[in-house]
């Protein structure tokens, strides 16, 4: 049996890992392959749609790491069990059948142009075309794949820091249209960035710690002046510690009532996962308030234990009022009042983020001016920041740093 049919077989033969047979690339070989036993114009013609994915793709120099990379991040029995720590639970014969596709995968990593071209059936009807035929390198295999003898200890290490499925090749979501889609660029800000408001962001970091250590925690709002970093201090906490297995699910506050929809995909999951609601308030008769509150507290689709809502706010009570709603006619006066504050009460955990008074804010511009290199004179620099602040509405955190970055320009 030559090496191209034999790679094939073997391929054919993935049980746990077979959900990758699907994915274009992979499919695009095994078309190739299965080839090789055909009439010229079949052979020729799946090696020249082959090698065009390859480099619609960006894979021609790197087939061996698209492949492994592909089963890497595949979502399946074992990377479930080995994300969540449960590999001893397996049955032995599904840790069998993982070492038999491993061993698949990386020989067909293995497997190069020339093989396929050197043992194709018909070649002395195609030697003239043969040596012109375009060649991709397979290089090295992705590096937690990457192993002389199949390893499982090394893929399970992977998945267990970093997750499994799509959950391992990415960090931020969003849920749009009924799914859960991955964030191809997400922020990247780190907490090691922000100046200033230590006391509030270490609540929320805190909260956070005791979720992924497993102890009491608390649905968390983050509420106060516009540009004081409460969105940003969610990003840069799942950055933090997405090697935790943390990861976030931004959700839109007018998709609140897919709530149990989306519990139902993570609540089996291994990571552990932050629902975050950004700008979150609402109008009085909004009809996702009430979605919200039974979310937080009293429906029937219950939270998850390995996930959170963090939801950020100007508002700490998040409804919008006027005084014609305090002067209602409602007899029962009292009850509308609680009503209107029963959300915000049902987050545990609420912290706030106020504007700088003008000290603060000079010391959130002296530090990112010294970081940006700026030498200027500091009274100089102050009445400048003072001066950019009035003709902004006010100081705030983004406010000292638009006024930074127009130094620069």
């Amino acid at each position: 049996m030559n090496k191209t049919y034999k790679a094939y077989l073997m391929m054919k033969s993935l049980s746990v890992y077979r959900g990758i047979l699907t994915r274009s690339v992979i499919n695009g070989y095994m078309n190739l392959l299965s080839a090789c036993e055909s009439e010229p114009s079949e052979f020729l013609s799946a090696y020249g749609e082959f090698y065009s994915l390859l480099c619609e793709r960006g894979v021609s120099g790197k087939l061996a790491y698209a492949i492994s990379e592909t089963a890497l991040f595949d979502e399946n029995s074992f990377s479930l069990a080995a994300a969540a720590g449960k590999t001893k639970a397996l049955p032995k014969n599904v840790t069998s059948a993982v070492s038999h596709d491993c061993e698949a995968i990386l020989n067909l990593c293995r497997l190069t142009p020339d093989d396929i071209i050197g043992e194709y059936k018909h070649l002395d009807d195609i030697s003239e075309i043969a040596h012109a035929l375009p060649r991709w390198k397979a290089g090295e295999a992705v590096q937690a794949f990457n192993f002389e003898h199949v390893s499982l200890s090394q893929l399970e290490k992977f998945y267990r820091l970093n997750g499994c499925g799509m959950f391992a090749r990415y960090k931020a979501f969003v849920w749009r249209d009924g799914e859960i889609c991955p964030v191809e660029h997400p922020d990247k800000i780190e907490l090691s960035s922000f100046i200033g408001y230590e006391r509030p962001r270490n609540k929320v970091i805190e909260n956070t710690l005791a979720f992924l250590n497993g102890k009491t925690c608390n649905n968390c709002l983050l509420y106060g002046d516009m540009g004081t970093g409460k969105s940003s201090t969610v990003k840069a906490i799942g950055n933090a510690y997405r090697d935790r297995g943390l990861r976030i699910v931004e959700m839109p506050k007018e998709r609140l009532s897919d709530f149990p929809i989306l519990v139902d995909k993570i609540a089996a999951l291994p990571m552990k996962f932050i629902i975050f609601i950004d700008d979150l308030s609402f109008q009085r008769q909004d009809k996702s308030y009430t979605s919200l509150k039974a979310v937080l507290e009293g429906g029937l689709a219950a939270r998850p234990d390995n996930a959170l809502i963090y939801a950020t706010s100007n508002r700490r009570h998040l409804i919008k009022e006027s005084w014609q709603d305090r002067d209602t006619d409602d007899i029962h006066r009292r009850d509308n009042m609680q009503e209107t504050l029963s959300l915000s009460d049902r987050f545990g955990l609420s912290v706030c983020f106020g504007n700088p008074d003008k000290k603060e804010y000079l010391e959130i511009v002296f530090a990112l001016a010294d970081k940006a290199g700026i030498k200027t004179d500091a009274d100089e620099l102050s009445i400048q920041a003072e001066r950019f602040a009035l003709g902004r509405g006010g100081r705030s955190p983004r406010c000292a740093k638009q006024f930074i970055e127009s130094l620069l320009i």
